[in-house]
């Protein structure tokens, strides 16, 4: 073909071309003519397409997942089978919870009728305080090793000290109910050590209250009619123990005053460490010390409780298993 010829077959190429067609470079390579895209990569580029560059990737995060399948730890199991996850022990209390107030009181206000979450007859108590409070001056030494807890105990403005035998009778049952070996030390995942006023930003506060100021909504609340204890994250991190509890106890330690006491420090500073409510596990057994004793030791009636609209809806089931009272962390008698 003459030069002529071919300017002429050009120029009449380039008048077809649409104006409004973009001048753009193929995606794919093996349209490029290079000796690489005529080759046989280019003619498996060809067959294949898009498929050359998915499966290799998908290949890698196949090998991924199987890798952090086979290297991930066992959950242990707790006793009576169900798994437990990695924040938790054996006792099937839930570590690092993240709800600003633990109580027993359910989030709406029920009419029920639970014969063991009575308050006990007894001695009088103040029935409202100011709602402020007072720091018992004094510290003690850390107990325990792991990550470490710092507290004061507090005491409510405007309580008759009759009623509970002062504020040195209270710091000295919360001091001594942590520091014994059988409380939150007992694993050695945690140590406390009680501070006095003048530290700053200290983890929780034990802080005696009485059953008005406990029952305001922003503090335990009072859904059911039921004197009960909590903590509240947004109270200043308080530990609140009931003065009327804490007066006159609870049904299920049948005048067992002590151990009560030492239970409703133990459960609290429990809720203040991240762990949730359980029931009993074994029929007979000693009560985990985060199953709600204040209101009885029967799965039953905790699960009533748990079932009610805001409660811990499943996880106490009413198996009939009733346990013994058990005031400390520790499984070891």
């Amino acid at each position: 073909m003459g030069d002529e010829a071919r300017r002429s077959r050009y120029s009449v190429s380039v008048r077809r071309m649409p104006r409004s067609q973009p001048l753009v470079a193929s995606w794919r390579p093996y349209e490029c003519g290079t000796a690489e895209g005529k080759g046989g990569f280019g003619r498996f580029l060809k067959t294949y397409g898009w498929r050359v560059y998915a499966v290799p990737i998908l290949a890698v995060i196949t090998a991924l997942v199987v890798f952090d399948t086979a290297t991930r730890p066992a959950e242990p199991i707790v006793p009576g089978g169900r798994t437990l996850a990695a924040s938790e022990d054996s006792t099937g209390t839930q570590v690092d919870g993240g709800s600003d107030t633990l109580s027993e009181n359910p989030a709406k206000p029920i009419d029920l009728k639970i014969p063991t979450a009575d308050l006990p007859k007894g001695g009088t108590y103040t029935e409202s305080g100011q709602g402020t409070y007072h720091a018992v001056q004094g510290s003690g030494p850390k107990v325990g090793t792991g990550r470490l807890h710092t507290y004061t105990i507090e005491v409510e403005d405007g309580i008759d000290p009759a009623s509970y035998a002062g504020d040195d009778s209270f710091e000295t049952m919360v001091r001594e109910t942590l520091a014994n070996p059988r409380s939150w030390s007992w694993d050695g995942k945690n140590a406390l050590q009680r501070v006095d006023a003048s530290f700053p930003n200290p983890s929780f506060r034990v802080s005696l209250t009485t059953p008005g100021t406990a029952r305001r909504a922003d503090v335990c609340g009072f859904q059911i009619a039921y004197e009960t204890s909590c903590y509240r994250s947004s109270f200043d991190k308080r530990v609140v123990i009931n003065l009327a509890r804490w007066v006159r106890g609870a049904m299920a330690f049948e005048g067992d005053m002590t151990g009560y006491r030492q239970y409703a420090i133990n459960h609290e500073v429990g809720h203040a460490l991240g762990w949730q409510h359980v029931g009993c596990l074994d029929n007979g057994a000693i009560a985990p010390v985060m199953m709600q004793q204040t209101f009885g030791v029967s799965n039953d009636f905790v699960a009533r409780l748990n079932d009610l609209p805001g409660g811990d809806r499943g996880k106490v089931p009413a198996d009939g298993k009733v346990c013994k009272p058990g005031s400390w962390p520790s499984p070891a008698p």
